[in-house]
């Protein structure tokens, strides 16, 4: 019995994909890719904007075209909050909510086996009613793994559904997150991130949140890195992100999620900071490296966003010197309150300031990068693209080939970085 996985969104989601991957393998299932014919395809959604709702019905579409006596799956987040909708959806078999993903393969098992009668099925367990997965093995990058610490959301950020689709803040515990990261590390994997729906949220009131799962991993042993995969500056803030960088094992590098530069918009969105908390932040992470590297987002065109909020969110990207940004041209999403806001920005002005703030972006990854050559920086090759060519990424996130006639797959090396552009 073959299945396949289409995974959409955040790293959470990739991280979920191989732990059920990891499940189905075991119960017997065939694993293949999503461009082979195969039984049972699972669609692992987003829903954070609408084109990434669209994407996941089209992959349906395309699944069931492909093998039309498959039994096609859509869970995650999609599935979670918009169950309603996709029961219309025929070429949709089954609608799993994160509620009961954990239970896919009872479930699948179940379908595949009754393929005589009904394989339809609606999870109707509640987001955060399940326990968080045991773990994983690995993933397909053999040099860098993820780690799940925590899951759900209880900020109330005015445009995300993410907390309806997620449920309540779980943080799994310290031991589990250590068993997991020694188990990887002896597998071979040499940077370990954490990441979660909202992983500064790790722990709750009663710790150090985030702090605690760095240093639980870091007493493993052996020689390897650690990243984080995002935070919010709606939990942490520059006194806590002065004590976190103190861990070595750390990586120079954040994902601090701005969505705005303008403290109206800011505050419309409900993101609980304004620019200057944010710009803090980013001064002392710059303090203690000044290639410390800051990557964020920008929400494009949100609602009421004047011309005067826009320029803000330019400047806010020259002046914390960010090395990479990822622009979002606002999406309403039924059930938020955004979604009812006045003052909804046409879709061209949207896409005007989108492309202005992606260039602006590019700008200063730019001048980031010229800021890296001739310096030199630990950096873990991942592997070779056939022509001796070994591709891998510095502790402080940038993106490098190096050619060498050694293999140096899965290798830390401290390289002199040239000739560096976008």
């Amino acid at each position: 019995m073959k299945i396949a996985f289409y995974t959409l969104g955040c790293k959470v989601n990739q991280y979920e994909t191989q732990a059920l991957s990891e499940r189905f393998a075991a119960l017997g299932f065939e694993v293949v890719g999503t461009e082979e014919k195969a039984d049972v395809y699972v669609v692992n959604s987003c829903t954070v904007t609408g084109i990434a709702d669209r994407k996941s019905r089209k992959l349906a579409r395309r699944s069931k075209r492909m093998s039309p006596d498959a039994l096609t799956v859509l869970t995650g987040c999609y599935a979670e909050v918009g169950a309603d909708d996709l029961k219309g959806v025929e070429e949709i078999d089954m609608v799993v909510g994160n509620g009961d993903k954990e239970s896919l393969p009872e479930l699948i098992a179940d379908a595949v086996g009754a393929r005589g009668g009904s394989s339809s099925a609606s999870a109707c367990a509640a987001p955060g009613d399940r326990d968080l997965p045991d773990g994983v093995t690995g993933l397909a990058d053999r040099a860098r793994a993820y780690i799940k610490i925590e899951d759900g959301c209880d900020r109330s950020c005015s445009y995300c559904i993410v907390p309806a689709a997620r449920g309540k803040v779980r943080s799994r515990e310290l031991s589990d997150i250590q068993a997991e990261a020694r188990a990887l590390v002896a597998n071979g994997y040499k940077e370990i991130v954490l990441t979660g729906v909202n992983a500064a949220l790790y722990g709750g009131a009663g710790g150090r949140g985030i702090i605690d799962a760095v240093d639980a991993v870091s007493k493993i042993g052996g020689d390897f890195r650690v990243r984080l995969s995002s935070l919010e500056p709606t939990v942490i803030d520059a006194a806590y992100a002065a004590e976190l960088i103190k861990r070595e094992i750390l990586c120079p590098h954040l994902h601090l999620s701005l969505q705005s530069g303008s403290d109206a918009v800011l505050s419309a969105m409900n993101r609980g900071y304004a620019m200057r908390g944010y710009l803090r932040i980013a001064e002392v992470l710059k303090r203690h490296d000044p290639l410390f590297s800051i990557t964020t987002d920008i929400i494009a065109g949100f609602p009421g966003e004047t011309e005067a909020d826009h320029e803000a969110s330019m400047k806010a990207i020259n002046d914390v010197g960010f090395s990479r940004i990822h622009v979002f041209r606002y999406s309403r999403r039924p059930g938020t309150p955004a979604a009812g806001m006045p003052g909804q920005i046409p879709s061209k002005l949207k896409a005007e300031r989108s492309r202005a703030l992606i260039a602006e972006g590019e700008k200063s990854a730019n001048l980031f990068l010229n800021k890296n050559t001739g310096t030199r920086r630990r950096t873990l090759f991942y592997g070779s693209d056939g022509s001796g060519m070994y591709r891998g990424v510095t502790d402080n996130g940038i993106e490098v080939r190096q050619k060498s006639a050694e293999d140096i797959s899965n290798e830390f090396r401290d390289i002199r970085l040239d000739s560096l552009y976008i």
